[in-house]
């Protein structure tokens, strides 16, 4: 299952993370991940996007909570890496 609509990320000097939290997120969510692309699967909602830097990262981390969302996995990218659903958790590497 993937969500109607996609939100283009932005290419600049941050980092790209694949943030994943517990339940498939409707469109109305996307405001409050303005700049990260949401796909719903499986039961849960994967965020792409770019990060500026750690506050970025901790701003997004917090509206997750906010939100009363469940995180279930934060991963950086590698710059060559596509951040597309088609990669596999071996592929990840994970940080949290």
């Amino acid at each position: 299952m993937e969500s109607g609509g996609k939100h283009t990320m932005h290419k600049g000097t941050g980092t790209v993370y694949r943030i994943v939290v517990r339940s498939e997120l409707s469109d109305r969510y996307a405001a409050a991940f303005e700049g990260m692309e949401m796909e719903t699967k499986n039961g849960a909602t994967i965020l792409t996007g770019e990060v500026i830097d750690q506050p970025h990262l901790y701003g997004i981390l917090d509206r997750i909570n906010g939100l009363g969302l469940q995180l279930l996995s934060v991963q950086s990218l590698p710059d060559e890496a596509h951040p597309g659903p088609e990669r596999t958790r071996e592929q990840e590497e994970p940080i949290l």
